[in-house]
């Protein structure tokens, strides 16, 4: 009985995994609460075969809930609807709690009948054993047979938790339950008086940003976080995940972030291999909908890294909701797992983010500043000129406020607190991060970027002279032209290089640098140039173009 009741109350079960270690002999201990028997996998099918009850059970409550999501968002516009209809009095009422009430035991009865057919089905009941042992003893015995199933991770046991670290523990400058430290926006109207009469009038300004934020604005920024697009995405996703663990050899993980967030990460390690980049990992950070079973992890994984993808809080098997905030705090338990568990050395960690992964990418780079590298990918400095961008013009005041407030990524302000060296990919056809239209490569945010990024290194070089150079160069959208800009100038690498290598001697590596205080208007431009060509290239691609392996590079640094 107790059995059946596990069944019932037990996650769905998608996909068992080949087995990866095929010369081990098949185990022979007794099922107990700590060792339970490995999976047959040699005679079952890698694809999990529900029996028809669970199968056709499952497929009521799926539509179901799919039912439900949508009338989770339309409900706002359904409840206006009933209320001017007059179906929102009490008589009318509970005759509708009645169905609703009747609705959810058929749910419960079709659940249990659920629960029956995986009872009668020996895989999904070996399944269940392992789960149960593993929640009692996580036993690395029991996790290695655990990581042969693919299930829903509501129900996978924590691997990793934020305050694990010895170090967090002790330390009070740590992140506490609130969430990590994010760099806080000026105030809108700096030097105003905060009196109680200013704060009653930015009351109503303030809750509308807050209404617009938590649902129309969150869903817009981030879309791999609604529901009904996971649900379609469900099979590729499956997809991807059994590739990165059958093909790769991933190792999928639970980590228990400050917020009480659960983040889903896979690791694939590349330390056994006779490829050197190996010994690095690439923690990498998706788009706004992108996920690690089918996103950039894919480009340092055929360069040969080890590489940690993670998904956003909301998306797939990652619980929350992505604001900034949340967003900063998986990053830091991300970290915090790949130096404290993983073994990897911060020395050793590069940080590569594609869009607006670009966030929580600068966010760890400020945050752990003794990361090795970081590459943004068809990033941008500040989500307001973009935001602005879609709303309508009539919309400034109150987009502003709400991404200042609510949904603030600062990626430039946060890139300049980093001190090593950083990579910029910009994408010439870019159509997502351009104000205007693709063809318009000065549009394209990635410029700004890289502007206040040397700004702030070099202020004295990206003065007049070096700053309208490298404009003039960042308007070349083919390598034709951005040669053509070099050649004009006579750009002398060599003197550039030792120009900043003399500097660095005398002053040390610490930005920002002085250098091109006392030197010619001439001197100043090579310089600009010389720097840019080193901290951005340029990919002939959209924005949603997978990077080729070829075109990642680790940064330039003296």
């Amino acid at each position: 009985m107790a059995k059946l009741l596990s069944c019932v109350l037990g996650p769905r079960l998608y996909k068992i995994y080949r087995e990866r270690d095929s010369g081990r002999a098949p185990s022979s201990v007794p099922e107990t609460p700590t060792s339970v028997t490995n999976p047959p996998t040699s005679s079952w099918d890698t694809y999990y075969q529900p029996r028809a009850l669970e199968k056709h059970a499952d497929s009521i409550l799926a539509l179901a809930s799919v039912f439900w999501s949508i009338s989770y968002y339309s409900s706002p516009f359904a409840f206006f609807y009933l209320y001017r209809k007059g179906y929102l009095s009490l008589s009318k009422v509970v005759p509708f709690s009645h169905y609703a009430g009747t609705l959810l035991l058929l749910l419960a009865g079709v659940a249990c009948l659920r629960g029956i057919g995986r009872w009668t089905n020996p895989q999904y009941r070996q399944f269940i054993t392992i789960l149960e042992a593993t929640h009692r003893n996580q036993s690395a015995e029991n996790k290695r047979q655990l990581a042969n199933y693919n299930f829903d991770f509501r129900s996978w046991p924590i691997d990793f938790h934020w305050e694990e670290p010895s170090s967090r523990k002790e330390s009070r400058g740590g992140p506490s339950r609130r969430g990590v430290a994010l760099l806080r926006p000026e105030p809108l109207h700096r030097g105003t008086a905060d009196t109680l009469l200013n704060r009653v009038k930015k009351l109503p300004c303030q809750i509308t940003s807050y209404l617009v934020a938590h649902t129309l604005g969150r869903r817009m920024l981030y879309p791999g976080s609604v529901y009904l697009l996971q649900k379609a995405l469900m099979p590729v996703l499956l997809q991807g995940q059994a590739r990165l663990v059958e093909e790769c050899n991933g190792r999928r993980a639970k980590l228990m972030a400050c917020d009480g967030n659960e983040i889903d990460t896979m690791f694939v390690d590349r330390r056994g291999t006779a490829e050197p980049q190996g010994q690095k990992l690439v923690i990498c950070c998706e788009g706004n909908a992108g996920f690690y079973e089918v996103g950039c992890v894919s480009t340092p994984l055929e360069a040969g890294y080890s590489v940690l993808g993670w998904n956003h809080p909301g998306f797939a098997g990652s619980t929350g909701v992505p604001f900034p905030q949340n967003e900063a705090n998986a990053m830091d338990v991300v970290v915090q797992f790949a130096i404290h568990r993983l073994g990897f050395q911060p020395q050793d960690i590069i940080i590569y983010a594609w869009s607006i992964g670009g966030f929580t990418a600068t966010w760890a780079a400020m945050s752990y500043p003794d990361v090795s590298a970081v590459i943004l990918d068809a990033s941008f400095d500040d989500l307001v000129p973009l935001a602005l961008k879609v709303m309508p013009d009539s919309w400034r005041g109150l987009v502003t406020r709400t991404v200042r407030q609510h949904l603030n990524l600062n990626n430039a302000e946060q890139l300049c607190r980093y001190q090593g060296p950083v990579l910029l990919i910009r994408r010439t056809k870019d159509e997502i991060i351009t104000t205007t239209v693709p063809e318009d490569i000065m549009s394209n945010r990635g410029n700004d970027l890289l502007l206040k990024f040397l700004q702030f290194r070099y202020p004295r070089v990206m003065a007049e002279e070096g700053l309208r150079v490298v404009r003039q160069w960042l308007e070349a959208s083919s390598q034709l032209e951005e040669a053509s800009i070099y050649s004009r100038w006579e750009v002398e690498e060599d003197w550039c290089l030792s120009v900043l290598r003399s500097y660095q001697a005398e002053h040390g590596p610490d930005f920002p640098w002085s250098v091109g205080e006392d030197m010619s208007a001439d001197g100043r431009r090579q310089l600009a140039l010389f720097l840019a060509r080193k901290h951005l290239h340029n990919f002939e691609a959209t924005h949603c173009t997978p990077l080729p392996a070829q075109n990642f590079q680790m940064p330039w640094h003296l």
